[in-house]
């Protein structure tokens, strides 16, 4: 199994194509692909790569487990969760432009 996977060109979102054709932010609602349906995968890569508005499109091998889409590589898992790092809140520039490190 399979879903289509990309980055949105003017955010650089991870998204996933949805069984309706959408780009979607969530690998929960990602179409997955059968090995069966080579032919609509093709399609649907060539229509995206038309649009210049998905970059780095990629097929992901995914497993269902309990009920969810888990993606087979380990970088997927974590461009579909999220920062593996604490995500720290932006610190303002003052005046001075001084950023302390």
């Amino acid at each position: 199994m399979e879903i289509l996977t990309g980055n949105e060109l003017i955010s650089g979102a991870t998204v996933y194509l949805d069984p309706r054709g959408q780009w979607v932010e969530e690998l929960q609602e990602a179409r997955v692909f059968a090995a069966e349906e080579g032919e609509a995968r093709d399609a649907a890569i060539a229509a995206t790569k038309a649009t210049l508005r998905i970059i780095s499109l990629e097929t992901e091998k995914v497993s269902v487990v309990d009920g969810l889409l888990v993606p087979e590589r380990l970088r997927e898992r974590i461009r579909a969760t999220g920062p593996t790092a604490p995500v720290l809140d932006r610190q303002h520039l003052y005046e001075d432009g001084h950023v302390s490190i």
